[in-house]
């Protein structure tokens, strides 16, 4: 590992000797491919150098148990002590920082969230994980459009697609991908039992046109009157516009913006991310069964989380983590959580790396 860090640290020092040069700062597109490529580096080499300090200081420590009194001997087994845990950590860390990244982390987030079971009850509840998302994109600074929707009687939404535009927004998002169960009493129920409501949600990185190109010959594009809920129609012009992705059957449709052009818009962002996400799917099934398990966590399918309001609980069912601060979290404080799920993933992926 030290050996391959070593390289990377040089890898690094050219790149900004490359920067420094007249020739490329008058290059802005090598510039800028050079810079981004630097600053991927960055992160490893200035914790490679902190690791080679601590190296140092060890050393140094060890001469004076061989070399110092009694008393900087003393002193010196001490500062070994803490110098060797520090150093088991700073490898952890290398370790996690060396594992390939994945090249959508960078991306933003097609985030779509629809009623499951549980009729209005799960459409109310929608519209807390949409407010909890939109919270949560807030606090990181980080924007949030609704690309469609589709409200239901009530105030909830039967579905609603967003797009989260920020640094890094996929490589946290990712994680929130599956079914959320509701356990609470429902505005509609007399009884005052507890049901339980689902709602899925599906997190897609935004592809562009250079990673998915569609050809206009696959598309039937139609154009239909918004309606609101119950059915009604709330928009005389056809401004509503649905398309059908012909060699894949995937159907798309848009009605939140008064205007066919942006509808159109929004419509091809969403099947370009779904058409990304199918085949990232696909090139996932020929890769071997080992890591096929580590893929496939976090699945649609499976029932990711609870948010119980009777017992004010959150619960996530992959990490077996219970937080009891349940309105902080549907306000947005998904930080704790997210970051234990990474910190899962990581755990996940370097034993498979055969790293630790």
């Amino acid at each position: 590992m030290f050996d391959h860090l070593q390289g990377l640290e040089e890898k690094f020092q050219a790149l900004e000797r490359q920067l420094s040069r007249p020739e490329v700062i008058k290059d802005p597109s090598k510039f800028r491919r050079l810079a981004k490529e630097r600053a991927e580096l960055q992160p490893i080499v200035e914790k490679f150098r902190e690791y080679k300090r601590i190296l140092q200081q060890i050393q140094e420590a060890k001469e004076i148990l061989r070399e110092g009194d009694r008393e900087l001997r003393e002193l010196a087994e001490e500062e070994l002590k803490t110098l060797n845990s520090i150093k088991a950590s700073l490898e952890q860390e290398l370790k996690v920082l060396l594992l390939p990244k994945d090249p959508n982390d960078a991306r933003n987030v097609i985030l779509e969230i629809r009623a499951g079971a549980g009729g209005e009850e799960a459409a109310l509840f929608v519209g807390d994980l949409f407010r909890m998302y939109s919270r949560y994109a807030e606090k990181k600074g980080w924007k949030v459009e609704i690309l469609d929707s589709h409200p239901s009687s009530l105030g909830g939404f039967k579905e609603i697609i967003l797009l989260i535009k920020g640094k890094g927004a996929y490589s946290r998002m990712k994680f929130e991908s599956g079914v959320h169960r509701v356990q609470r009493i429902p505005i509609t129920e007399t009884g005052g039992r507890i049901h339980t409501s689902t709602a899925t949600v599906a997190v897609l990185p935004e592809a562009d046109e250079i990673d998915i190109k569609i050809d206009p010959k696959d598309l039937r594009i139609e154009a239909f009157g918004a309606s609101g809920p119950g059915g009604q129609n709330v928009n005389r012009n056809y401004t509503a516009i649905r398309i059908t992705h012909l060699p894949t059957g995937i159907v798309v449709s848009c009605q939140d913006e008064k205007s066919q052009h942006r509808n159109k818009e929004k419509a091809l962002k969403i099947l370009r991310a779904r058409l990304y996400e199918m085949e990232r799917r696909r090139q996932q099934e020929s890769i071997s069964k080992e890591r096929r398990a580590q893929v496939g966590k976090g699945e649609r399918s499976e029932k990711i989380r609870t948010y119980n309001f009777p017992q004010n609980r959150v619960s996530d069912h992959r990490i077996n983590y219970t937080t009891h601060n349940l309105e902080a979290v549907l306000d947005g404080e998904l930080d704790e959580i997210i970051d234990r799920l990474i910190a899962h993933h990581q755990a996940e992926r370097l034993k498979e790396s055969q790293l630790v």
